[in-house]
């Protein structure tokens, strides 16, 4: 599974020298990430994405995060129409962020909020929001933009922390999923991680206990019941390809080679 910046093109620090006149048009065009088929997610949004998503893992170590499984080929994205609408009502704070994003150079401990200037609502003729004033102070809407950033990066820093946890307690398992679509053709999807359910109920009461004291307990269940949304992925399939016969399943991720 991929989940590289890939929504992001050109990505430039923002400053009034260079930005003084921009202005940022929004819209409801999420054309920008129809060729990405999972994205990140914060644990906050565990229990908004879970009603329509399946939430999985993927990554290592460090790099370990949750993320939203929305198309079982790396350059689709079925949660897009062909409109550029977003068809669920939930749309992940990765793609809610765009086209600003936080750039570092030295881990993190200094951030410089940067933007896409290849997004198409970017423009200098002054339509949508203003990024600076004509004093060049920043206005009120790019202060929103920079407390929104800020507030996804503490939530980063927790869903690390909460992805360290559960690698600690040896939890994951190497996950993939096969894909029957009604002509019979199939697809697989894989390089991701589950939460093991044998794994779990073998925790001791301690680390059960500290699970639940940092509300990670709820957050697994949620991340197991989301895993029956893996059907979903299919509805949304242009007509002639889906149909109520299309079906999914979970394979340990070796078996996905095959």
């Amino acid at each position: 599974m991929a989940t590289q910046l890939l929504i992001y093109g050109q990505v430039e620090a923002v400053n009034k020298q260079r930005h003084q006149d921009w202005s940022i048009k929004a819209g409801r065009d999420f054309n920008f990430a129809k060729k990405v088929n999972s994205v990140p997610l914060m644990a906050v949004e565990f229990p908004s994405a879970a009603t329509d998503y399946s939430i999985v893992f993927a990554g290592s170590g460090d790099d370990l995060l949750p993320v939203v499984i929305m198309g079982i080929r790396e350059d689709e994205n079925l949660y897009i129409d062909s409109a550029g609408t977003w068809n669920v009502d939930y749309v992940p704070a990765f793609i809610r962020r765009y086209p600003f994003v936080f750039a570092s150079t030295d881990e993190g401990d200094t951030l410089t909020l940067c933007v896409d200037e290849n997004y198409e609502g970017c423009n200098q003729e002054g339509r949508g929001e203003r990024l600076f004033d004509a004093d060049g102070e920043r206005t009120q809407y790019l202060g929103k933009v920079l407390d929104f950033l800020q507030d996804y990066q503490q939530h980063f820093q927790r869903t690390q922390a909460f992805c360290k946890q559960l690698n600690a307690l040896g939890l994951f398992e190497d996950m993939g999923a096969k894909f029957t679509l009604a002509s019979g053709e199939e697809r697989t999807l894989s390089g991701f991680k589950v939460i093991n359910r044998e794994k779990l109920k073998a925790l001791s009461a301690d680390d059960v206990q500290n699970l639940f004291n940092n509300d990670g307990l709820e957050l697994v269940y949620l991340h197991l019941q989301s895993m029956q949304n893996l059907n979903k992925v299919l509805k949304h399939l242009p007509a002639d390809a889906a149909s109520e016969s299309a079906a999914s399943d979970l394979l340990p991720d070796d078996a996905t080679q095959h």
